[in-house]
């Protein structure tokens, strides 16, 4: 039995791009398309036996109609060519409101053939080529799905986290103990394992996050163990393999060094008459993020730009480039930010993204807060946000994660 088990696309993130007039979009989201349809032409090209995508299908919630157009499509191609393919949910599907549908709701809904939706901690069993497969869902789970009774609310915080993920563990266990030893099982989750290296995705949270035991999620059950939600590729246990796709594209400098890909797995009967599952990474041509320092020192500081420019063109070539130039206060009117703009785009960069002067003994200025905005939680947020260095993509990232947490704690207050 063969598998292609990927996640994290994103589908939507316009971060370093330019307009595309045919499609009014970014032409970053033409780079998350041309890596989607490779994993789309390789499992159709390869008759995978079945299609395992471990969540977070769009950048937010709420997908423009074009968004969800370009993703049907390539969902369509799937279904045509009678491959089962599983559409889990992850934590940037989900609505602010639980009763609320997801963007792929839909799918479920139109009852399309070999499409299945997996929303909730649940089990199925799909037909395959080679035979019946078992998969056991974890989707993202918000804590106020699970810690709806009042008393579990007004529990501590680490309180809280321990009951969820109890009550997290009872569900996938209760699924484990119901799957038939003599067929290879899946489960097909998006969360936090504890052991796994978290990347840029994890390291803006805003308040805390449950991360689970590899004991919690009932690993030993399972024949493979296909997981999305960090970004970062890699393979958290042995036996069974315990493997995070990682995101098909990259979306800011912070996964700058992260290959991309997804997982291709061959599940067999071992010597001792076992399912086994050997999962091999396939990278995706995905466009470089490329950091480019340069400090001055002695001499004409453009000039050592323009030869470092020069001297990097090979790796400039289609990739989106920042350059930080550190320097003291006093040459600071050195940089001419519009010349090393055109240099880095007439030596092929896809995206400039910015060019930032690192001044010796920068100061922060700082901003006074009255009594009356210090009970707005939004305008806290926003002084907080002002306050820090932060890259302009990672600031509105930061911003929306805060503020979703902000309406949920509200939703929750009035409950």
């Amino acid at each position: 039995m063969k598998l292609l088990h990927f996640a994290d696309l994103h589908l939507g993130v316009e971060n370093y791009g330019s307009l595309n007039p045919s499609t009014g979009l970014s032409t970053r989201v033409d780079d998350f398309l041309h890596a989607f349809d490779t994993i789309i032409d390789t499992a159709i090209s390869e008759d995978v036996d079945a299609v395992l995508f471990a969540g977070d299908a769009f950048k937010n919630r709420d997908p423009s109609p074009t968004l969800q157009r370009m993703f049907a499509r390539r969902i369509r191609r799937l279904a045509e060519a009678q491959i089962p393919t599983v559409l889990l949910t992850g934590n940037h599907d989900l609505p602010s409101i639980m009763a609320r549908a997801t963007a792929i709701d839909i799918y479920q809904a139109l009852g399309i053939p070999n499409i299945h939706i997996a929303r909730n901690i649940g089990q199925m069993n799909i037909t395959t080529r080679s035979g019946p497969l078992q998969i056991v869902t974890l989707p993202w789970v918000p804590r106020n799905a699970v810690l709806t009774h009042e008393a579990l609310r007004n529990l501590p915080a680490d309180e809280q986290l321990l009951k969820f993920s109890e009550a997290i563990s009872a569900g996938v266990s209760q699924r484990a103990g119901e799957l038939d030893p003599d067929l290879p099982a899946v489960l097909l989750g998006h969360f936090s394992l504890e052991g796994a290296k978290l990347g840029s995705e994890q390291s803006i949270m805003l308040g805390a996050e449950v991360v689970l035991t590899p004991a919690e999620i009932s690993v030993d059950a399972f024949t493979y163990v296909a997981l999305g939600h960090i970004h970062g590729h890699q393979r958290v246990g042995i036996k069974p393999p315990v493997v995070y796709a990682g995101s098909i594209e990259r979306v800011d400098f912070g996964e700058a060094r992260e290959t991309k890909g997804f997982v291709m797995v061959d599940i067999d009967r071992g010597d001792d008459g076992r399912w086994e599952a050997r999962p091999t990474f396939r990278p995706l041509p995905t466009r470089p993020f490329l950091s480019l320092e340069v400090e001055a020192a002695n001499g004409s500081l453009m000039e050592k730009i323009e030869q470092l420019i020069k001297r990097r063109s090979a790796d400039i070539e289609g990739a989106i480039v920042r350059m930080i130039v550190k320097i003291a206060s006093e040459r600071e009117d050195e940089i001419r930010v519009d010349e090393i703009r055109r240099w880095l785009l007439n030596a092929g960069a896809g995206w400039v993204a910015y060019v930032r002067r690192d001044v010796d003994a920068q100061s922060r200025p700082r901003v006074d807060i009255n009594d009356e905005d210090a009970l707005i939680p939004e305008k806290m947020l926003e002084r907080w946000l002002l306050e820090r260095d932060i890259p302009t993509e990672l600031r509105e990232r930061i911003k929306a994660a805060g503020l979703d947490l902000i309406q949920a704690d509200r939703a929750s207050s009035t409950e």
